[in-house]
C-alpha cells in the first residue's frame, strides 16, 4: 500500500533586504505526523543555513502563527502554535509563509502540493523528518559572505581570483583514478 505523503513547495522570496526572482526554491516530502518545527529545520538546512540559533515562524492565510514557544522569552503571541504541532493541519493547496531570522527576514512562501506523493517512490526511503527531493536557483549565503574569511561587506581583494581548475588539474590535485 502505498504511503501518501504531503509535498510542499518553499520558494525563498526574500532575505537581508533583497527580493529574489527568480526565486530559489525546494520541494519537500512530509508526513502528516512531521511538526512544524521538523519542517523548519529542514527548511533551513536545504537553504544552506548553519546558524541556526534564530527565530523563525510560520504564518497561515487566516494569521495563525507556529513558532518555538520557549523562545519568546514570556512574550509568546497570544493563540500562536508551537512548534510541536502536526503538519496534518495542512490541506492540498494551501499557502502560507516561513520567516527565518527577524533581523534578515528570510522569507519564504509555502504551498502543499495537490497531489500526495509516495516518499519510497520519490526518495528511495521513507525518512524520519522532511526531506527535500527538488530543487532549484541559487541560494544566497546566510550572511553574505562570498568567501570564507569574507566578512559579508569587503571588496574583493585585488589579485586574489583563483583560476577555474581545468578537469585534468582537478584531477592532478586528487590522484589518480581507481578502477
Amino acid at each position: 500500500m502505498a504511503r501518501t505523503w504531503l509535498s510542499v513547495q518553499v520558494e525563498l522570496v526574500h532575505g537581508r533586504g533583497q527580493d529574489f526572482w527568480s526565486r530559489p526554491g525546494r520541494v519537500f516530502a512530509a508526513a502528516r505526523s512531521h511538526t512544524f518545527g521538523q519542517l523548519s529545520r529542514a527548511i533551513d538546512i536545504a537553504f544552506a543555513r548553519w546558524d541556526l540559533a534564530h527565530m523563525h515562524m510560520f504564518t497561515f492565510a487566516d494569521g495563525t502563527e507556529v513558532s518555538e514557544l520557549d523562545h519568546w522569552d514570556g512574550e509568546e503571541p497570544e493563540g500562536m502554535l508551537g512548534s510541536s504541532t502536526k503538519l496534518s493541519r495542512l490541506q492540498p493547496g494551501d499557502q502560507f509563509a516561513y520567516v527565518f531570522d527577524f533581523g534578515d527576514d528570510w522569507s519564504h512562501l509555502c504551498t502543499v502540493g495537490t497531489e500526495k506523493i509516495d516518499p519510497a517512490n520519490k526518495l528511495g526511503i521513507v525518512p524520519d523528518e522532511p526531506l527535500p527531493y527538488w530543487g532549484w536557483g541559487e541560494l544566497p549565503d546566510q550572511y553574505g559572505r562570498r568567501w570564507a574569511d569574507d566578512d559579508g561587506s569587503s571588496r574583493v581583494p585585488e589579485g586574489t581570483q583563483q583560476p577555474v581548475a581545468r578537469p585534468a588539474a582537478a584531477a592532478a590535485l586528487v590522484g589518480p583514478r581507481r578502477r
